[in-house]
This record gives C-alpha cells, structure tokens and sequence, in this order.
C-alpha cells in the first residue's frame, strides 16, 4: 500500500453527470432526520434542508428568475443560507456570494460587475419560500456549461475578479474532497441523488460518512467555505453547529458538548486556539481530523496541535478560487504519510506542476522553487469578463496560479509564497514564509508576517510585524534571534510590533494593508 495514496482507491474518480443539487437531493434521502446544521439553539435537518431548498427554488422561479440569472447571496452563516444557496442552483441560477461585512462601494461594484439580477439577505428566505412546492422545479441545466458559482477572488494581492465555475466543477471538486476525505468513491441513489460509497477500512478512516460532528466558523461566501465547508459536509452527512463570530472559549465549549471530531479552519483559528487557557482544560479526545487551509500552518502549529490532540490526524490542504476550492490534501487515513510544513499530494484527477518563477513552461527539478501550475477538471473556465487576465493564467490548460512551491522526493508540495509576496534584496529571492515561521516557533511571538519595505540601494528590506506573547517584548533580541538562523540576505532588517495583523474572512493574512501602514 502507497503511504501517500488512499487505499482501495485508485488515482481517478467516476464523476456522474449530475448538477449541484444533486448533493442536497442525495444526502436529504439518505441521511433525513439527522441534524446537518444547528444554530442559535435552532436545528435544519437534512431533509428540512431539501424541502426549503425546493421551496425557494420555486419562490424564485414564480418571481421570474431564469437559469443562468446572477442571483447574490448577502449575509453571514445562518440556517437560511444553505437553503437559499441550495435552492438559487435548483432553479437554475448562478450563485453569486457576497461578503455581508464588506463596505458598499465595493459591493456595488461587485454586483455590478456579476450582472446580479437579485440580492437576497437572511430575512428575504422564508418569504421567497412561502407558499411553494416542495417539490424541485423542472429547469434544464448544462453541467458543464452553466455556471453554479460567480465567486470573487479575495483581492489579498489586488482588484477582486470573478470566477466562473459551472456545475461540473462543484460537482467533482467537492467529490474530490469528500472521497479522498472519507475513503469512499461516488455514486448515485435510485433516483439520481449524490451519494458517497465508503468503502474504506474503519481503523484507516476513523471519521465515517453520516457521524461527522464539527464546529463550522468558515464564511459560506469564500470558496473554502461552500465546498470545503458546506458541499463536502453535506455529502459525508456531517452535523455542523455553527458560531456567528470566533470566540475561542466559545469554541472549546461547543468542542467538549458535542464531542466534535472534526476541527477545520485556517491557521489563525488554530494560533487562537493554542493562545486559549481552557485548550488545557476541555476533553478534546474526541477529535480524529483536524484540517487546515487557505494558508500554509508553521511547524510549531502543527506540532502543538498533535501534542494536545494526540489521537487526531492533521493535514493541510491547498487550493484558491480559480480551481473551484482545492488542488492537493495530506494523506488522510491514519497510516499515510504526512509531512508537517507541506500541503500533501495532488488529488484525484489533478496534476501540478512546477515552472520558473521568472517564466517558462518547463518543470523545475525536485527541490527547487517554482510557480505552481493546476491541471484538472476543478480549475475554471476564466474570468467574468476579462479575456486578457483569463489568458494569462489559463496557458495550454495549465493553470499558473502565482504561488511559489517546491517538491520534495516523495511528491509533497509545500508552498513557499506568494509570487507577489517574494521580495527581491541585493538581487537575491527573499521568501516571506521562511522568515515567518522562525518567527511564530519564537517563545515570544504569537503571530507574524513578513513583507517588504521598498529601499532604492537594496530593492526591498525584509521586515516583520508580530504580534507577541507578553506586552513587554524585546523586539531587537527577536530579531537577533531570527537572523542568527539564516544567512545574511534573508536577515530581518526591523521588527514592527502590533496588537493585531489584518486578516481577511477566509484567513488569510491581508500584506497589502501591511505594505501600506509601511508606505
């Protein structure tokens, strides 16, 4: 057996000729009563889940909406939103997803750009319901030409764009995590449902479909959260009990009263985590999975993690919008291999491959930076409405993502850096992450990023904000401490310290706002 290739499975999946809602349709049959999300002391069953869905669709095809029409959904993780996401694509339409905290221009805009014909907020759900069949309407879909979703790009190195996923590429991108999550492969009911077939072992796949327990913090507007934290949930029947805003003490509470045995999120919810007393204190044995995305987790991280949750595996993976969610996972099952600082082995029907940083289509030899090109049936189709920027990343069906990563021997990718993010001093590559994680395995820093403050003699100096352990930080002898540990071109040249390091919703660290508090 492949310690890094799930056993029983092979390196494709049969991906069936299904639409979007052909998961909520499955998993509503197969799994009915059981709990999918809790909130506010209010629960959706799956089947409760099914039948709104169709309520809404209906609601909104009485209203007048055609398939292909943007419809926008604007509010935060609530009972209604899987309802209302589920139901837009039963009728046909395009998911748009907006981000309720974001400012209005930039909504507008947004909206504007999408041709969003409708907006609906958590409010507007029971009353596009009301009335209606809960029967699904009849709507033809093109699977591989209609889009599902219109998402936006996170906008961390620049303007958002908006990304055009069909049907298709929900369909296998989320079975493609479901499946290598799970040991299973696709099928479907007797009346066309999506379904997961687990026929993994139990002692290799701890976590089987229909007992999935978690607590789910991933905003429902950002790619990581509608596959990864909503589609892919879905499929496995997983219960998710949702929290409005990230309370660590909150959090450990919910963990030890429903004996979670999942956690997901992205680092910071993790930094948070360890940063709490109560981790000490609640019975978190329960935990088999721990998963982590949307930024590469320091070693320290992961190694404090497994010293608290020893019964867990961890694994990280790695995706962005452009390839619907996720290109590549660690080895899920308990004896594969993983390897702390990668995000694992592309998964099934993916390829990636490595080319020079500076340009060119030939791989790079193991060991050495490069771009990180996607090929497979999850990357997009382009972006709404920009030819010119679809061109240039989309090369020969290769994907170039602007992210920098290196294999090693065994196939593991690790993400060095952005492309973006890469600074140049004295002519020499500069890759922030190196820098950041001596800094957060520091006994004196909680949190940390590095940038570049642009300098006409060298290019750009290599600076790093932190946020610290205790107020009474020595900055200088941080910086000492960091510097003793690499050569001198990658040297800290000054530290910045703050209580607080911008992150978007999805976890990603904001270096944009960094260069400019710098500038």
């Amino acid at each position: 057996m492949s310690a890094t290739w799930p056993p029983h499975l092979g390196k494709k999946l049969d991906y069936p000729e299904v639409a979007v809602g052909a998961i909520v349709a499955g998993s509503a049959r197969r799994f009915g009563d059981r709990v999918a999300f809790r909130h506010h002391g209010s629960e959706l069953t799956y089947t409760e889940l099914w039948r709104g869905a169709c309520q809404f669709a209906n609601g909104l095809v009485s209203r007048g909406i055609k398939p292909g029409d943007r419809v926008a959904l604007r509010m935060p993780n609530c009972l209604p939103f899987p309802v209302a996401y589920y139901g837009l694509l039963l009728a046909g339409a395009t998911f748009v997803p907006v981000n309720p905290l974001m400012p209005e221009p930039i909504v507008a805009a947004q909206l504007q750009d999408a041709g969003a014909v409708l907006t609906v907020q958590a409010d507007d759900v029971a009353e596009i319901r009301a009335g209606q069949s809960d029967t699904p309407p009849d709507v033809e879909i093109d699977i591989h030409r209609d889009l599902a979703h219109l998402a936006y790009t996170g906008g961390t190195t620049g303007r958002s764009k908006g990304v055009c996923l069909p049907h298709r590429n929900v369909v296998v991108n989320s079975l493609q995590f479901a499946c290598w999550q799970s040991g299973s492969v696709p099928a479907l009911d007797d009346e066309g449902g999506l379904i997961l077939d687990q026929i993994s072992d139990p002692a290799e796949y701890r976590n089987r479909v229909g007992e999935g327990r978690l607590i789910n913090l991933t905003p429902w507007f950002h790619a990581m959260g509608t596959v990864g934290g909503l589609s892919v949930l879905v499929l496995g029947g997983a219960t998710a009990t949702l929290h409005d805003r990230f309370d660590p003490v909150a959090y450990l509470a919910d963990a030890e009263k429903y004996q979670i045995n999942y956690m997901g999120g992205a680092p910071a919810l993790y930094a948070a985590l360890l940063a709490c007393p109560d981790i000490h204190r609640r019975d978190l044995s329960t935990v088999l999975n721990i998963g982590s995305g949307a930024a590469p987790m320091p070693h320290e991280m992961t190694n404090a993690l497994q010293r608290l949750m020893p019964n867990a595996v961890i694994i990280e993976g790695y995706g962005l919008t452009e390839v619907t969610m996720g290109a590549a996972a660690s080895p899920p099952f308990v004896s594969g291999l993983r390897k702390v600082g990668t995000v694992g082995v592309p998964v099934f029907d993916t390829e990636i491959k490595l080319v020079p940083v500076e340009g060119g289509s030939e791989a790079v030899p193991v060991g050495e930076p490069g771009e990180v090109c996607i090929r497979g049936p999850q990357v997009m189709v382009g972006y709404h409405n920009q030819p010119a920027e679809t061109a240039e990343v989309l090369v020969d069906g290769w994907l170039h993502t602007g992210d920098v990563g290196v294999f090693d021997e065994d196939g593991f990718l690790s993400i060095v850096d952005r492309k973006k993010d890469m600074l140049i001093y004295k002519g020499y590559n500069v890759y922030p992450r190196e820098l950041e994680e001596l800094l957060t395995a520091h006994p004196d820093v909680a949190l940390a990023a590095v940038v570049g403050r642009k300098d006409v003699e060298v290019g750009e100096r290599p600076v790093a904000f932190i946020v610290p352990v205790k107020p009474d930080v020595d900055a200088e002898q941080v910086m000492a401490d960091i510097n003793a540990q690499v050569v001198p071109y990658k040297r800290l040249r000054e530290i910045v310290v703050t209580d607080q390091i911008p992150i978007s919703p999805a976890g990603k660290i904001l270096k944009r706002e960094l260069r400019e508090r710098l500038a």
